[in-house]
């Protein structure tokens, strides 16, 4: 009898020994760093940071250690404490250089989102297009003078200007479901490389939450809450080509931060008559971190673009030597497009494991497109060229309420 007490006394001193902690694992500049490994290295066991860089430890005793490593951050050994039991871990990690020959992906390190997110910050871009090319396996063209959406290839489908993906930008939908120039148009032009903080990307129609056009894949970017540093950049190319960029932070602190950055384009282009190309960009955004760990980010954007085009070119005409090769038979073709969006995003938690998510934007876009694929063929006087215009207002508001991992999303469209 006297065994079975003390097996029973120890039995129950583990249970009011052994408790549990939570935690969240913070960059630098306060920002929640997810799918970080926290190892408890004495029991050989491990748990993972969610999105907003929280985790729970169970099972662990005053004294444990634990190990907390991420692809991107210094590893850091942590000692647990009495205090600890009482309120909530916060460990900062600070970055690291990476070397690739060390990285280990697995299926549950995510190491592919990260690795885009170190070929942003090592490979920088000057235009949103080049994003793209980011993507495994994803091909682009761009044609008729630059300011059009790209035409897109990936997993075999011809994409054209975006009907086969879904592209969005912190939940803003780059997509025109319904478009003068096709189904699913995406014009990435009013993203500013600057700006992105990661990319994330799925190939295969296997998301159903992307969306009715992820046939082929989906490419979601995230834009930065706060940049590293203030900049200002100024480029010049062949052909009159020039690019001017810049970015302010405004507001930098643990608990809030804001930012402008605007760029400006502009190329001639390699053509006999001129592309006379310009594109205009303004952002910006604030984002406010509450001490409870909700948290609230509004961006706005304006893009404005024109452009003319030299357009299609028979190949007998350049054969015979009637035109160049960047000649044309109607210069005329070309377009003027622009994009105004205001985005709110804001996540309210309920408790640990429940809370809300809200969306709300704003997005009004104009289009225009003249194009002539047949030259003389129906009006042998006027020509055949045609005009494409778009002019489209939309505001959507979408709720997805996260509770016990059960997602219930409600999705309003005006």
């Amino acid at each position: 009898m006297k065994y079975i007490f003390f097996y029973l006394f120890c039995f129950l001193s583990n249970i009011i020994i052994a408790q549990s902690i939570k935690g969240q694992l913070k960059d630098q500049n306060g920002n929640g760093i997810e799918y970080a490994n926290i190892i408890i290295t004495k029991y050989n066991l491990h748990t993972h940071s969610d999105d907003r860089g929280r985790f729970d430890i169970n099972n662990i005793k005053y004294g444990d250690t634990i190990l907390v490593s991420h692809m991107s951050y210094e590893s850091v050994s942590y000692q647990i404490n009495k205090g600890n039991f009482e309120s909530t871990l916060t460990i900062t990690m600070k970055d690291k250089n990476i070397d690739l020959d060390q990285v280990t992906i697995s299926p549950e390190s995510q190491a592919l989102k990260t690795l885009s997110k170190i070929d942003i910050q090592t490979n920088p871009v000057n235009n949103a297009q080049e994003l793209l090319r980011r993507v495994p396996g994803l091909i682009i063209g761009q044609h008729a003078g630059g300011g059009k959406a790209e035409q897109i290839f990936l997993r075999g489908f011809d994409i054209d200007h975006g009907t086969d993906i879904n592209i969005s930008i912190d939940g803003l939908p780059v997509n025109m479901v319904s478009h003068a120039h096709g189904q699913g148009y995406a014009d990435m032009h009013f993203i500013m490389p600057e700006i992105i903080d990661q990319i994330t990307y799925g190939k295969g129609p296997y998301d159903a939450d992307k969306g009715n056009l992820a046939t082929a894949g989906y490419v979601a970017f995230k834009t930065k809450d706060s940049p590293a540093n203030s900049f200002f950049s100024t480029e010049y190319g062949s052909f009159n080509t020039r690019r001017t960029a810049g970015l302010i932070n405004l507001v930098s602190t643990t608990s809030e931060s804001a930012y402008v950055a605007t760029e400006y384009n502009m190329t001639d282009g390699p053509f006999t008559s001129s592309q006379a190309f310009n594109r205009f960009n303004i952002f910006a955004k604030y984002t406010r971190r509450m001490d409870n760990n909700d948290n609230l980010s509004i961006w706005g954007s304006r893009f404005t673009s024109r452009w003319d085009a030299s357009g299609q070119l028979p190949e007998r005409a350049v054969a015979n030597g009637s035109i160049g090769r960047f000649g044309s038979i109607d210069d005329t073709e070309g377009g003027n497009t622009s994009r105004s969006n205001v985005v709110l995003n804001y996540t309210k938690f309920l408790d640990e494991n429940n809370f809300v998510k809200t969306r709300a934007f704003v997005s009004a876009y104009d289009f225009l497109l003249y194009s002539n694929f047949t030259f003389f063929l129906a009006d042998s006087i006027n020509g055949d060229q045609i005009r494409q215009k778009e002019k489209e207002i939309f505001m959507v508001l979408i709720q997805s309420y996260i509770i016990k991992s059960t997602i219930i999303m409600i999705m309003t469209s005006f």
